[in-house]
């Protein structure tokens, strides 16, 4: 597959004006309106677009993103655009920077049930999978069979069902999301993990859930923000053998995963999206390969690291 059309456009940082990537502030506009939002986000899906990327990921938490793209959509009525989003996590920062909150879990079939309804009245039916938002083993769905049931049925509409992972056992909860089923059928048929260059706990999983048949996409392969703005040396000795960018470089290192079928862009600007879009020119060798697979740090360790970013 052409490794552009492998890449798709996270929206974590363009619904709501505050996240935890590392060096987008400078790339938003000012004050960051709702109007000026949306325009930054239509700008990223026009960029992307006119790429080759064909793949666009939201979720429900990630403020006015389903509603920004539901806009894009009608108004560009683009060719091939396939959406995933995710339900459970509903967003509550009324549109502050600074809100002691900016999102609330919930696993439940009533959550489930409310929220698909939301997706659908935004994305209609662009929506091609629907995900568990961070599913970890304490879950309450792993018990919930009506849960369960209300999943399977969006089969019949023409929905694949699947789940994201978070946190340092992102590798168990994989395993056994992928033993779950309903109605004699295999629940999911999708999964999304975090996997970079610092956190590849979850890659024997993954491979798994590959060789199973499910979709793999890989998110926050950038971990969020720091490999483009603060790379380890060895990475910026690898950028610059290739004469690219560090950013570039950690997405061409996932991009080489012939399990990742889908590869998450967190781009918040078409200059962020340029430079990120050249990793499909950069190609790696098993020198470089062995190079950055000496940069990953235990799973509790950079989790924790990841806890401790600020949203901005």
């Amino acid at each position: 597959m052409d490794a552009i059309r492998r890449l798709g456009v996270g929206l974590a940082a363009l619904g709501r004006p505050a996240y935890i990537n590392v060096g987008s502030a400078g790339e938003l506009p000012p004050g960051r309106g709702v109007e000026a939002m949306r325009e930054a986000t239509w700008s990223v899906l026009d960029a992307a677009y006119a790429a080759g990327v064909r793949w666009v990921d939201t979720a429900r938490s990630y403020g006015r993103a389903e509603e920004f793209l539901g806009g894009w959509l009608e108004a560009r009525a683009p060719e091939g655009v396939r959406v995933s989003s995710k339900w459970g996590y509903a967003y509550v920062g009324e549109w502050k920077t600074d809100a002691k909150v900016h999102e609330v879990k919930e696993h439940s079939l009533g959550r489930f049930q409310t929220q698909y309804e939301e997706t659908r009245r935004l994305l209609g039916g662009h929506l091609a999978v629907y995900q568990v938002h961070s599913l970890t083993e304490e879950s309450p769905l792993f018990q919930d069979v009506p849960l369960q049931e209300a999943l399977a049925q969006l089969a019949g509409e023409g929905v694949r069902v699947g789940f994201s992972t978070s946190g340092p056992r992102q590798a168990e909860t994989i395993r056994r999301a992928m033993g779950l089923e309903a109605a004699g059928q295999r629940l999911f048929s999708t999964v999304q993990s975090t996997w970079n260059i610092l956190e590849t706990s979850a890659e024997d999983a993954l491979r798994e859930a590959h060789e199973n048949g499910l979709h793999v996409l890989l998110k926050e392969v950038l971990a969020n923000g720091r490999l483009a703005v603060q790379p380890p040396v060895r990475v910026q000795d690898v950028a610059s053998k290739h004469h690219a960018g560090p950013d570039a470089v950690a997405l061409a290192a996932a991009l080489s995963k012939p399990w990742a079928r889908t590869v998450l862009i967190g781009a918040v600007s078409p200059a962020q999206l340029r430079a990120n879009l050249a990793a499909t020119e950069v190609l790696l060798d098993e020198g470089d390969l062995e190079e950055l697979a000496g940069l990953n740090v235990p799973a509790e360790r950079y989790w924790a690291e990841r806890s401790a970013l600020s949203w901005v």
